[in-house]
């Protein structure tokens, strides 16, 4: 009898540690799966395939388009670059990430090559527009001689200089300073926050008031041109034709009481002298109109950039700075996905508010299609 009762509760105990071992080994089968992220994985797919065909579709533009091919647009192109890369280089293997659950399983150089171009080509988009606020600064500021240069080498060394600096600030991650000693090998982020505080102040915190100040800067130096430019004065409402035939008649009506000899004289001084003060006034009104046609984009494309990318930095920051603040890992993951929609939206901006982009956008799809 007493045998019997040992046998029996020797049998439970084994069915029992039997039946923990199996729901233990069934569980650590299902959990990877029930930690994946497809969502992640769809919209990072399609934020992708967003990113690269919009992107290409403006730089195919602006390069195959003789009416687009200004010094604005050039600035467009590095900046289309930028977000070219970074769907090529980042958008994957942070989608990767994502799907994981947030997990790194790639290996610790691979991440700080992650980081570094992260950085780089994020800070590289926002020294882009600064580098067209400070064109666009010289263009509204000094309109004659801008247009003389169009294309110089002035505009190459700003965007040179914008790829220079992006690389300078994203440099000491891949040169170890993300090499903490309690590093977390299961997750790939920024480790010191000493270089979060200074790759957020170099990338957005500094050139974000210089943009909003350059552009307000614009924006009074057109509204100051506008108010002393006279509403009848005939340099702009006359063709420059129409003012050499006044200029010649008026000439002419002085015969009646000078000599022949000084009448030709006061031709060709009419000739020489008020042509050219026409051309000058209507060079400038030509170039004023066309920073005020652009000034109608530009902005947008700022406001959009500040809307995606405000959040991600406030975060990052707040985080270092507020050790009492509970900043949960699914913030960081929205915030860092609005960041990228913004290569996304860049494209769709042009499109809208932009006819000579709208036209040939269709006239480019229309011949791929």
């Amino acid at each position: 009898m007493f045998v019997d009762s040992r046998r029996r509760e020797g049998a439970a105990a084994f069915r029992h540690i039997f039946h923990v071992q199996m729901d233990g080994a069934t569980s650590d089968r299902e959990s990877p799966l029930m930690k994946y992220n497809y969502v992640a994985l769809i919209l990072g797919v399609l934020l992708i395939l967003l990113v690269v065909l919009g992107n290409i579709l403006v730089c195919v533009s602006v390069l195959t388009e003789r009416s687009l091919q200004t010094a604005t647009n050039y600035f467009i192109i590095s900046m289309s670059a930028a977000d070219l890369l970074l769907a090529l280089l980042v958008l994957p293997l942070f989608a990767y990430s994502e799907f994981l659950g947030g997990k790194w399983t790639l290996g610790m150089t691979l991440c700080d090559a992650l980081m570094t171009m992260d950085v780089m080509l994020c800070t590289a988009s926002i020294f882009n527009l600064c580098a067209i606020s400070v064109d666009r600064c010289i263009a509204v500021l000094v309109p004659l001689k801008y247009n003389q240069n169009q294309f110089s080498s002035r505009q190459l060394g700003l965007i040179a200089a914008t790829w220079v600096l992006s690389l300078g600030v994203a440099s000491p991650v891949i040169f170890g300073m993300n090499q903490v000693a309690d590093r977390d090998l299961s997750t790939c982020k920024l480790e010191d926050d000493r270089f979060v505080v200074y790759s957020s102040v170099c990338s957005f915190f500094v050139p974000c008031p210089i943009m909003l100040l350059l552009y307000f800067w614009m924006f009074w130096g057109l509204r100051r041109r506008r108010s002393r430019t006279p509403l009848k004065d005939p340099c702009h409402r006359r063709s420059f034709c129409s003012t050499l035939v006044l200029a010649l008649c008026h000439a002419k009506s002085l015969t009646d009481s000078v000599s022949d000899g000084e009448a030709r004289t006061q031709r060709r001084e009419g000739q020489r002298n008020r042509p050219k003060t026409v051309m000058r006034s209507r060079k400038a009104s030509r170039v004023s109109r066309r920073e005020r046609k652009a000034m109608k984009v530009l902005p947008v494309v700022v406001g959009a950039f500040l809307a995606c990318w405000t959040p991600f930095f406030v975060v990052h920051v707040t985080k270092v700075f507020c050790g009492w603040c509970t900043v949960s890992p699914t913030l960081i993951s929205v915030v860092t996905w609005l960041g990228y929609v913004n290569s996304a939206v860049n494209p769709v901006i042009y499109t809208a508010f932009n006819t000579a982009f709208r036209n040939v956008f269709h006239k480019i799809l229309s011949r791929w299609m």
